[in-house]
């Protein structure tokens, strides 16, 4: 299944309708400890797309035992798709203006409905201005979708199953490495990392333009820190928003991976669980258990 879309692609799409297929662009400006994502879209953004909020539409609200954003409720998740306009039979195409790192979130969410027709642009805002494409500024008005969600289509973990799933498989950190390693934790009660979890972060799945490196790159990436396609692979990250970016990433390269949606955030506050710092998986300086 395709994961990306590039930016002439999609010019040619935008205001199209063959045989009642339209494409629905949607723009998920966030990043951790910026909230002005709405204004940053009123301000510019392709033509006709519509402003996705993570923090209310993408997420539940927070919850320590579930941690920063959780996955909503599959009924207020429909409700946020059809005001934005979906329609059965859509093609949605997600982006931002920092990678993907948050548009991931929708995508993820929406192939987690089984929703067969949704795509990520590749590099975002700044690849289509960079192809010399026209953007605009406001709102759009959007007449309501009619779309139909179901859910569970994608693998997921909980908190039980990311603690052993070092043993039988391969947990991946999506985190900054200083993150990781317990050197700087800036929203989270604790800092460190899951036991068993090897460290990577999501930023090196792209290029400095934006783009998702390539395939075979990416292949060869996620290789060299033990995924296989025989070895089961989870990711997390700190409140399962740039863990939908790897699992992306992977999906790319031609691996699947399970989220735990939690993740850190959900882990961390919960002081039974033990957290490891440092460089190595386990708190004995160990790769494996």
């Amino acid at each position: 299944m395709q994961t990306l879309m590039d930016v002439a692609t999609l010019k040619d799409l935008v205001g199209a309708d063959s045989a009642g297929r339209r494409t629905v662009v949607l723009d998920v400006r966030w990043a951790l400890g910026d909230p002005h994502g709405r204004e940053h879209y009123l301000a510019a953004h392709l033509p006709g797309a519509v402003f996705v909020d993570l923090a209310t539409e993408l997420a539940g609200p927070a919850d320590p035992r579930r941690g920063r954003h959780p996955l909503p409720a599959l009924e207020q998740f429909q409700a946020s798709v059809r005001a934005w306009g979906v329609r059965q039979g859509d093609v949605v195409v997600a982006y931002d203006d920092s990678g993907n790192l948050a548009a991931a979130r929708l995508w993820w969410m929406l192939r987690n409905t089984g929703f067969p027709d949704v795509y990520l642009l590749d590099g975002g805002l700044a690849a289509w201005r960079d192809a010399g494409f026209d953007v605009e500024s406001g709102e759009p008005e959007t007449e309501p979708g009619d779309v139909e969600l179901t859910g569970g289509a994608l693998p997921v973990i909980d908190a039980g199953q990311a603690a052993s799933w070092g043993h039988q498989g391969l947990l991946l950190d999506a985190r900054a490495g200083e993150r990781y390693r317990g050197e700087f934790e800036p929203v989270d009660p604790r800092a460190g990392h899951i036991p068993g979890a090897v460290s990577a972060p999501t930023t090196a799945n792209l290029g400095a333009d934006g783009r998702f490196l390539s395939p075979a790159t990416l292949r060869e990436r996620f290789m060299s820190l033990g995924v296989r396609s025989d070895v089961p692979t989870a990711v997390y990250c700190g409140s399962g928003v740039t863990a939908a970016h790897e699992i992306a990433a992977l999906e790319i390269a031609g691996f699947p991976a399970a989220l735990y949606p939690g993740s850190f955030s959900e882990w961390s506050n919960n002081d039974s669980n033990p957290v490891v710092t440092g460089d190595a998986p386990y708190a004995d300086g160990s790769s494996a258990q």
